[in-house]
């Protein structure tokens, strides 16, 4: 297992140095999902939440949440995001995914920024569709690939 580079000499937190690395591309998809009763997922993809439309403003939160995510994320770079798309899909009547993909050309990653912005998405589905569903639970958040940087390629291994 890797060691952690969070941490200095003496166990206390900092943020790593990465002024040797080189720059490269880097690219990094993250998903979030949730489920609900299946007539708050059709009322979303219909267009019929009383709020508005809640995949246009969790697409925009998502973006914002990646541009802020070294703001929330105490030893996060603040990093020149070249690109964030987000994306919906409907696995099953009941289940909203969120896959957000963030790419810079940087000296270090961009998954917790996908990761922030997939959550943020996320939550912001929940935020807007709360008043006919407090039961939707966000089941999932994770990385699902990342490239670019010396460590190279991840492929999520378990994913459906």
């Amino acid at each position: 297992m890797a060691e952690f580079t969070h941490f200095d000499q003496h166990g206390r937190a900092h943020m790593v140095d990465v002024s040797h690395k080189e720059v490269t591309t880097r690219v990094a998809r993250a998903r979030a999902e949730l489920t609900m009763n299946p007539e708050t997922l059709r009322q979303i993809r219909q267009g019929g939440i009383k709020k508005g439309d809640v995949l246009a403003v969790a697409q925009v939160a998502a973006v914002m949440a990646v541009k802020k995510t070294s703001d929330l994320i105490p030893m996060c770079h603040p990093l020149p995001v070249t690109s964030v798309s987000v994306d919906f899909d409907y696995p099953a009547e009941n289940r909203l995914q969120l896959e957000v993909v963030v790419q810079t050309d940087a000296k270090t990653g961009v998954e917790m920024e996908a990761l922030t912005g997939a959550s943020v998405g996320a939550l912001t589905v929940y935020d807007m569709c709360k008043a006919i569903d407090r039961g939707m639970t966000v089941n999932f958040i994770g990385l699902m690939e990342k490239s670019g940087g010396k460590s190279g390629t991840y492929v999520r291994k378990d994913t459906e």
